[in-house]
């Protein structure tokens, strides 16, 4: 097959010649970007609730020597891998573990904990400001009816702050989908890796990278969208439906509903039967009269 003269032609030659090899990539592309973002979230939320673990002075000295330096530990890392290139961190660890531990890795499996740990060094930060945005009151109110700093966490605060967060966690999985075209350099195949082998054998470059842009944008794109009807779905729905019964009364103790599903309940079907029942004797001795 000859090599075609004009620019839409050669595109049309590449896709019909090498397109498995793109749609290979692009599908190694989000997986690595899907689950580099799940584990970093993690990873993330972990070191965000330590980091935001409070210390005071009449603590036990033990506690806040421990605790201070697991902090210590967190912000090296988290400022580490903030502070570095993704490509520089993936020569590192991948090389740099055979050279100094004797651990060969995968391609594969660096690449996943690569963006993994990447990823979460972002997370930290996103989750701690998310923390720190929520209503100090609420804090306090949870630890005065006895909750641990852990179960204050896990019930009150990061249930609020996930949806603060949402969209920064979403942009972290779009900058994983495009970052991870660095990871050509410990020979995982991914998208852009199917680019280099493309302009290595016939040099398309232009072509080639056409495609991969068009690709690129496809990916995100599509998850912009998803990300933002996750987001819609956490909001929930617009419209509401107003309480008439005042819950500052019930819980001071002056109201007591009835128990769901006996006949003294306005919302069960045995009172309804019982008012209709009364509405028609009612009008019943009206007639009579």
């Amino acid at each position: 097959m000859s090599l075609p003269s004009d620019f839409f032609g050669r595109i049309v030659f590449i896709l019909q010649k090498y397109g498995v090899s793109f749609l290979d990539g692009a599908g190694k592309t989000m997986v690595i970007a899907i689950v580099g973002t799940l584990i970093g979230c993690l990873i993330g939320f972990a070191v965000g609730i330590v980091q935001t673990i409070p210390v005071d002075k009449s603590d036990n000295p033990v506690k806040r020597v421990i605790l201070g330096f697991i902090k210590l530990i967190l912000n090296v890392y988290v400022e580490v891998f903030r502070g570095t290139p993704m490509m520089v961190q993936a020569m590192f660890i991948y090389y740099g573990s055979s050279v100094l531990f004797d651990i060969n890795m995968s391609p594969m499996f660096a690449a996943y904990f690569i963006v993994s740990i990447n990823t979460g060094a972002y997370m930290a930060e996103t989750v701690r400001g998310g923390i720190l945005s929520i209503d100090p009151g609420q804090t306090e109110g949870a630890k005065a009816i006895g909750m641990t700093h852990f179960q204050t966490m896990v019930n009150v605060i990061m249930p609020q702050a996930l949806r603060n967060i949402m969209p920064q966690i979403g942009n972290n999985f779009i900058i994983n989908v495009k970052d991870t075209s660095v990871m050509f350099i410990i020979s995982f195949t991914e998208f852009f890796a199917a680019h280099k082998y493309i302009t290595g054998v016939n040099n398309m470059y232009f072509p080639s990278a056409v495609i991969e842009m068009v690709g690129y944008l496809t990916m995100t794109l599509i998850a912009s969208l998803i990300l933002r009807l996750v987001e819609r779905r956490m909001d929930g729905p617009d419209s509401y439906e107003l309480v008439q019964a005042d819950a500052l009364t019930m819980t001071a103790g002056t109201y007591s509903h009835p128990d769901r599903g006996t006949p003294f309940d306005e919302q069960s079907r045995e009172y309804g039967e019982t008012l209709r029942a009364e509405r028609r004797g009612r009008s019943g001795k009206r007639g009579e009269n």
